[in-house]
C-alpha cells in the first residue's frame, strides 16, 4: 500500500519531495520503486524529487509522514488481530519522527487505524490536531461509489459519510445522506435501496479484496493522496479522519475514532459537530465502547 500511495502523491504533483523509507533489508526494493516513479513522472511532465532511504535522518523536517508500516491482514484476519505486534511498530516511527521532525504532521494509516492513531499520538507526544489517522475516509468513499451505482448516478451527486470505528463498528450516517442536495428518505421513494446490505459490504469491502488479490492497494492509495493534498494545499475540505476526541461529540473522551474535521495546512483545524438519529448515536457510542476498550488493552501491552 505504501508504494501505491507514494505513487499517488507523486501523481497529484504537490510534492516537491517523497521519501520512501523502509527497512534496511527493503531498501533495495524501494530503490527500484523510486526509480520505477521516476519514469511514470517523466511521462506526466512532472518535477519530483524521490529519495529511497532507511537512514532517520531523513525524516528530517518532514511536512507529512505516513506511517503504513505494519503486519499485513490476511484473508480471515480481523484488524484487532494485528493490534498488539503493529503498535510496537506505529509507536516506535512516532517516536522517530517526534525525534527528527517534530514539527510534522503524522497520518497513521496502520491497522487497526483507531487504535494505531491513538498509539501515534501517545508515543510521539504531538498535539492532537497533528496527529490522524486514514479512518472512516476510504469507508465513506466505498459507500459513496456503492449509492451511485445503485442509483446510477454520478459520484459526484453522492453526499455520504461513515463515522465511528474503521472495521465492524462503523456507523453510516444515513439521516443525512443526500444525493443531489435531496435526503435519501426523500429520493430513494421506491423503497429498493437495501441500507443494511450495502453497510455490510462497506464492513466486509477490505476482506473481499484481501481475499481476491491479497491486499487492499488503490482504494487506501487514493484515499491518502485525498488527505494530503488537502493538507498541502489548505483547501480546508472536511473529510472523515481518525481523530482524538475530547468530549466533542456526545461526550466521548480519551479515545480516536473516524469523525469529520475541518482539514487545512496545519491539520486538524476543527471536530465538526453532527446531528444524528437516535440509532446512529447509540451505535457510535458502542463504536467507542469497542475501540476504547481494545485501545487500552494495546497501550498496557506497550507500557
Amino acid at each position: 500500500m505504501g508504494r501505491t500511495a507514494a505513487f499517488c502523491l507523486a501523481e497529484e504533483n504537490v510534492v516537491d519531495n517523497l521519501v520512501l523509507f523502509a527497512r534496511e533489508d527493503s531498501l533495495a526494493k524501494i530503490e527500484g520503486e523510486s526509480l520505477d516513479m521516476y519514469d511514470a513522472m517523466a511521462a506526466k511532465d512532472i518535477s519530483i524529487k524521490i529519495e529511497s532511504s532507511c537512514s532517520k535522518e531523513n525524516l528530517h523536517d518532514s511536512d507529512i509522514v505516513v506511517i503504513t508500516a505494519g503486519i499485513p491482514r490476511d484473508a480471515g484476519m480481523s484488524r484487532s488481530d494485528i493490534a498488539i505486534p503493529n503498535a510496537r511498530i506505529v509507536a516506535e516511527y512516532s517516536r522517530l519522527v517526534a525525534e527528527y521532525s517534530p514539527n510534522s504532521i503524522i497520518l497513521v494509516v496502520t491497522n487497526p487505524v483507531d487504535v494505531m492513531t491513538y498509539v501515534a499520538l501517545k508515543a510521539s507526544g504531538f498535539d492532537r490536531n497533528k496527529v490522524f489517522g486514514l479512518g472512516n475516509h476510504l469507508d465513506s468513499l466505498r459507500l459513496r461509489n456503492m449509492l451511485a451505482k445503485h442509483f446510477n448516478i454520478h459520484v459526484s451527486e453522492i453526499h455520504t459519510r461513515v463515522i465511528g470505528e474503521h472495521g465492524d463498528h462503523m456507523v453510516p450516517l444515513v439521516s443525512s445522506t443526500s444525493i443531489g442536495g435531496m435526503l435519501l428518505k426523500n429520493y430513494a421513494l421506491d423503497g429498493t435501496i437495501d441500507m443494511e446490505g450495502m453497510v455490510k459490504k462497506v464492513i466486509n469491502a477490505g476482506s473481499y479484496v484481501i481475499d481476491k488479490k491479497g491486499s487492499t492497494e488503490f482504494g487506501p492509495a487514493y484515499a491518502i493522496a485525498n488527505i494530503i493534498t488537502t493538507i498541502l494545499n489548505d483547501e480546508k475540505k472536511i473529510l472523515t479522519v481518525s481523530a482524538y476526541l475530547d468530549g466533542e461529540i456526545e461526550d466521548i473522551k480519551d479515545v480516536c475514532l473516524g469523525v469529520p474535521v475541518k482539514l487545512g495546512i496545519n491539520g486538524i483545524e476543527r471536530i465538526v459537530p453532527i446531528k444524528m438519529s437516535d440509532n446512529e448515536i447509540d451505535a457510535f457510542k458502542s463504536a467507542a465502547e469497542y475501540v476504547k476498550k481494545e485501545t487500552d488493552i494495546v497501550m498496557k501491552t506497550l507500557k
